[in-house]
């Protein structure tokens, strides 16, 4: 018992084991973090996707007529669903595991040592990332066509509800060309379907609630490091 009580590592634990939280040590399933399984090949593929959506922006001469300053704001605010639509129409697939916890002890000796320090990288959660391939998988099952994925896009980039937009009114005037330039491709491709217009116009909108925080951590943290994803993106715009 005397040994025990003066061991170093009997020391480092007790005085760690009451400032330790109960959520730290959470082995939920859902809450486990995970990473790529394969990150060189679904990060090399995920950053094809990412430069065409950046180039069909560049690419449309009405998005051009726009000020620089609205310009910022439609990219910064829909890149994210833009570009989850370019992984669906390039059938980017990809598999995560979980990634390894460090250990214990590990944590005891580095601990208080990151003071000042850069934070730690966050990981996604398994919940997430299940979320995020639901959302997919929902817009494969669709089915659509280049000129659907192409108007889609459209009618997600103008989108005039963003705040600060200068010119919103044409904006929004983009938008409804855009879906209704959607609606009358949907017509003939698909007779018998009344009600897909506004099924894929719903389904589009659960893009939007996935995080950019998540993509930027799953897709292009591993490339990127530390790096701003939205001055990437800015800078490539």
């Amino acid at each position: 018992g005397e040994d025990k009580r003066t061991a170093i590592l009997y020391t480092l634990l007790s005085q760690n084991l009451g400032r330790s939280p109960a959520r730290h040590r959470c082995l939920c399933h859902q809450r486990r973090t995970v990473c790529l399984r394969t990150p060189h090949v679904t990060c090399q593929a995920a950053s094809n996707v990412l430069v065409k959506t950046i180039s069909f922006m560049k690419n449309l001469p009405s998005f051009h007529l726009l000020p620089r300053e609205d310009q910022l704001l439609l990219l910064h605010s829909c890149w994210v669903p833009l570009f989850l639509l370019g992984l669906v129409q390039e059938m980017v697939t990809f598999e995560v595991m979980e990634t390894p916890a460090p250990s214990m002890l590990k944590k005891i000796l580095l601990a208080g040592q990151s003071k000042g320090q850069e934070p730690e990288q966050t990981q996604p959660t398994l919940a997430a990332v299940q979320r995020l391939q639901c959302c997919l998988n929902t817009f494969w099952s669709l089915d659509l066509s280049p000129k659907e994925y192409a108007y889609l896009k459209g009618a997600i980039l103008f989108n005039p509800d963003v705040p600060g937009l200068r010119a919103s009114l044409y904006i929004e005037s983009l938008q409804r060309e855009a879906q209704r330039a959607l609606q009358e491709v949907l017509q003939p491709l698909h007779p018998e379907d009344q009600g897909r217009f506004a099924r894929v116009l719903l389904i589009a909108s659960t893009l939007k609630s996935i995080p950019p925080a998540l993509i930027t951590d799953l897709f292009f943290r591993p490339v990127i490091g530390n790096a701003d994803i939205i001055e990437l993106i800015t800078e490539m715009l």
